[in-house]
């Protein structure tokens, strides 16, 4: 069985796309389009990895994941980060997470990040 993987992104062709990428490569995906649907499900079943894109119509990513870092049954939960702010050092020194991707992305390059994170 796969490894399973939540991504939490607001533009619905986005979360499709990523969560068909990755369900090609194996993994279990659970896609939510906000903070708040995420929650439910994250008190209910931890993922293995976690996607979260920065601005959510109802929170920011940096902070989801900051709040999975502080966590001491969360904190081992690698997080990729996704945005279309390009500013890598602000993000980097604002959040936790383990990486972090610029939108629009490369296919290849998202799949090979997700891979290095869960191995």
């Amino acid at each position: 069985m796969g490894k399973n993987i939540y991504v939490v992104e607001d533009n619905d062709d986005i979360r499709e796309l990523v969560q068909y990428l990755l369900e090609s490569e194996d993994y279990n995906v659970k896609g939510f389009a906000n903070v708040t649907d995420f929650e439910k499900h994250f008190l209910q079943e931890k993922p293995d990895m976690m996607v979260l894109d920065v601005m959510l119509p109802d929170g920011n990513g940096m902070d989801v994941c900051n709040k999975i870092k502080a966590n001491d049954l969360t904190k081992d939960i690698p997080v990729l980060l996704m945005s279309a702010n390009t500013n890598v050092s602000y993000i980097s020194k604002k959040s936790l997470a383990d990486d972090f991707i610029a939108k629009p992305f490369d296919i290849d390059d998202l799949i090979s990040r997700v891979y290095k994170l869960l191995s």
